[in-house]
């Protein structure tokens, strides 16, 4: 069977709808209020993103390769967010609820592609703390630029691939009656539902996607941790265990902030009521690339450290600017 051309296969018409309808949240009570608060939490995302990605770049000692993961999980969640919340107010907030059909393709693309990296960008911090706990004689020769890089690099590539195979399986699709979406964007498993032809190479993707996506990097990072407390059992010491554990303490929150919305949705899928889940799914969108910064710079000390830094510099280059100016004007 011709997965991109069924109707080599099959005798069937393509049908391909000049638009989708984005019908999430139709008919909630004051439902304006969320949109205005999720205008909040994304305008908060891109400054404190942007003010992550910017020290990063700023200072030189955070440029090593932990940092450039981190650095990498504040693009995503800047581009992740602006991929998705811009669209979404204009959705729902100023009522253009009438997406053309490739444009919802490619919305679907990058909300998928952001989603995804931000759970493959937790395992590259894992295998980082991995490394430096239980191998840290060893770290420095292991963990270097090139080899963070080309995980960074291995992991958009393998994301960037397989969320284009699901998008471009909708494209075989014939959609000859509904239109409407029944969530708050372009969602994979709403769009293929909507077929009138066979969509089974969809389900099986959606079958597979979660696992490759989310489970088999929530079992790298758990295991990876299980390591990490055998290890940290050993030290007798126990200021080393809580010094080894504060370093582990930024990047189990963001495990949590990220995985614990999507285990709670997709194991009480059928319990949730529709709407119920639209929220929730739209916060887990939300929130974590608002939250994530924000616990990085407030339990890293690295990140603390050099905040201080460059706060100090910039005084010190406006008090020597405004001293020159002084001294040109007597």
């Amino acid at each position: 069977m011709n997965l991109f051309n069924p109707a080599e296969d099959e005798n069937v018409s393509m049908v391909h709808p000049e638009y989708f309808i984005i019908s999430g949240l139709s008919g909630v009570p004051h439902i304006k209020l969320y949109y205005v608060f999720l205008f909040v939490v994304y305008t908060l995302s891109v400054l404190a993103n942007g003010t992550v990605m910017t020290v990063i770049c700023l200072d030189r000692r955070l440029q090593t390769p932990k940092y450039v993961a981190v650095f990498n999980l504040a693009f995503v969640d800047l581009f992740g967010s602006s991929a998705l919340v811009p669209k979404l107010l204009d959705v729902f907030l100023l009522g253009n609820r009438r997406v053309p059909f490739r444009s919802c393709l490619a919305l679907l693309f990058f909300c998928y592609t952001c989603l995804s990296m931000q759970s493959f960008n937790l395992v590259a911090l894992a295998y980082d703390r991995l490394l430096a706990i239980i191998f840290p004689l060893h770290y420095q020769v292991r963990m270097t630029h090139r080899f963070m890089l080309s995980l960074i690099l291995g992991f958009w590539l393998l994301v960037a691939v397989l969320v284009a195979v699901a998008t471009g399986l909708l494209t075989r699709l014939s959609f000859c009656k509904s239109v409407v979406i029944n969530s708050y964007f372009c969602d994979h498993g709403q769009i293929y539902r909507l077929a009138c032809n066979s969509h089974y190479p969809n389900y099986v993707v959606s079958c597979v996607y979660p696992v490759v996506i989310f489970w088999l990097p929530l079992a790298f990072i758990l295991l990876s941790y299980v390591a990490i407390g055998c290890t940290l059992a050993k030290v007798a010491a126990v200021q080393e265990r809580l010094k080894a554990f504060r370093t582990c303490a930024a990047h189990l929150s963001l495990v949590a902030i990220y995985f614990i919305p999507l285990l709670i949705t997709f194991t009480l899928m059928e319990n949730i009521h529709p709407d119920g889940r639209i929220v929730n799914l739209s916060l887990t969108s939300v929130f974590p690339p608002v939250l994530n910064p924000v616990i990085y710079t407030l339990q890293t000390q690295e990140i603390k450290e050099s905040l201080s830094r460059l706060v100090r510099s910039a005084r010190r280059g406006k008090q020597v600017g405004r001293s020159k100016v002084w001294t040109a004007t007597k």
